[in-house]
Order: C-alpha cells, then sequence, then structure tokens
C-alpha cells in the first residue's frame, strides 16, 4: 500500500483526510460522548412486524421529537432506523442502550413515553418492555 501525502497509509483504500472527517462528523453526532443510542425498527423490506408505513412515522416522530428536546446527536442520544432488529413480531419494535431494554408496540404515542420516561426519567416503561422468558 502507498502512503498518502501526510505519510499515513490509508486503509482499505480510504485517504487519512476522510478517516479525519470522518471523526469530526461522528464527534458532531455525539458519537464519542453517547449516554444511549436507540435502534427503531422501521422499513422492513415485508410488512412482518408492523405495517411499513407504521413504522415509517414512528421514525419520522422519533427524529423530529429527539431535535425538538434537544436530546439527539452532540446531546448524548443517538437514534439508528434499522431495517430489521429480527424480532417480527409485535413491531414497530425499538432497543435503548446500554440499557438493553427492548420495546414492542413503538407507535409516536410510545416512543414519546419511552423518551419521557426511560431516555429523560431513567425508568424503562414497562407497559411496553419486552421481557426475556422465564421458561
Amino acid at each position: 500500500m502507498v502512503a498518502d501525502v501526510t505519510g499515513a497509509v490509508p486503509a482499505e483504500g480510504h485517504s487519512q483526510d476522510e478517516i479525519v472527517q470522518a471523526e469530526r462528523a461522528l464527534a458532531q453526532l455525539g458519537g464519542f460522548a453517547t449516554q444511549r443510542h436507540i435502534f427503531l425498527c422501521a422499513g422492513p423490506e415485508k410488512d412482518k412486524c408492523a405495517p411499513r408505513a407504521e413504522g415509517e412515522a414512528s421514525w419520522a416522530f422519533l427524529k423530529k421529537r429527539l431535535g425538538e428536546l434537544k436530546l439527539g446527536g452532540a446531546q448524548g442520544i443517538l437514534r439508528t432506523k434499522a431495517g430489521c432488529l429480527r424480532v417480527c413480531l409485535a413491531g414497530p419494535v425499538a432497543v435503548v442502550y446500554p440499557d438493553e431494554v427492548w420495546y414492542h408496540s413503538c407507535t409516536p404515542a410510545v416512543l414519546e413515553r419511552i423518551l419521557q420516561e426511560h431516555v429523560i426519567g431513567g425508568q424503562p416503561v414497562e407497559e411496553f418492555r419486552l421481557h426475556q422468558p422465564q421458561d
């Protein structure tokens, strides 16, 4: 591999400048100071766990509401739209990390409760929580 003008060897074809830009973008997103990360199953290829339109509406709400509450990105709450979280029932499904709390039926109204009670208040919303089976 050939070094670029800075003397650094590109990783898998990416220049050192691209890597520095990626690190800056990650810093702006709050990726180095993440408190919680919400993954939402929205927009699956098949309407298996929830209708695609319902998942898309939930995703649009989550993005907008995190901004309104000034929680997103640099404030420590990241969000990721997942095509499938592999539960495939009772969706849209979400998981909040690092808490490892899974939720079902994540409509905008349920997401509002998750944001207010869990993300802000620190208490998972038991009514919509998916628990590990005891059998």
